[in-house]
């Protein structure tokens, strides 16, 4: 007898312990996966196409980049290998200085489309008139329901002043009448 509560209190105690997660931890029955933010990619090992390249100093000039001098040059005027035309074969002498035309010719103003302003206004406003006729159709799905007929308050104060002196019917004839239109099968849910 003591021995089968012994073996069921060995029993209940694995079963209860199983639950746990530090104790799955421990006898590693958990599952772990990778974390995704230590997995990094790496290039692949590639040979250089010439064994006798030497790699670069640590610090030394890039001979390709040049000084920064030069490249803020390149940059800003645009200079490029070879020479193009002449500023004043560009851009005639239009009461601005040399200089200014200079600065215009590099910066690409001849070339530059002189209604932009009005060509990205025209594909603009297509796209939002194209984009627009979708948003109304979501928003206002239902269709305004078409206005009834108007009522002249000072007629029919009248006619129910006169219905009431004559001790008839309200309700009679020339009453106006609400007529609802029926709802659809789904109307009513949203």
């Amino acid at each position: 007898m003591m021995r089968h509560l012994a073996l069921l209190s060995l029993l209940g105690a694995a079963v209860a312990v199983s639950g746990c997660e530090n104790i799955r931890e421990q006898f590693d029955m958990s599952k772990s996966a990778p974390d995704e933010f230590r997995v990094v990619s790496r290039a692949p090992l590639t040979l250089p196409p010439n064994f006798a390249l030497r790699p670069p100093d640590p610090g030394a000039a890039r001979p390709q980049e040049g000084t920064a001098r030069d490249q803020a040059r390149r940059t800003v005027f645009r200079i490029e290998e070879g020479s193009g035309p002449s500023v004043a074969e560009v851009m005639p002498d239009d009461g601005r200085s040399e200089s200014e035309r200079t600065l215009l010719v590099r910066a690409g103003v001849p070339e530059s489309e002189p209604n932009i302003r009005q060509i990205v206004n025209a594909e603009t406003r297509s796209i939002n008139e194209a984009s627009d006729s979708l948003i109304n159709d979501l928003v206002f799905w239902r269709k305004d329901e078409p206005p009834g007929v108007v009522v002249d308050a000072g007629a029919e104060s009248r006619r129910l002043r006169e219905a009431q002196a004559l001790g008839e019917a309200v309700t009679g004839a020339g009453a106006p009448t609400i007529e609802r239109r029926e709802k659809g099968l789904l109307e009513g849910i949203f």
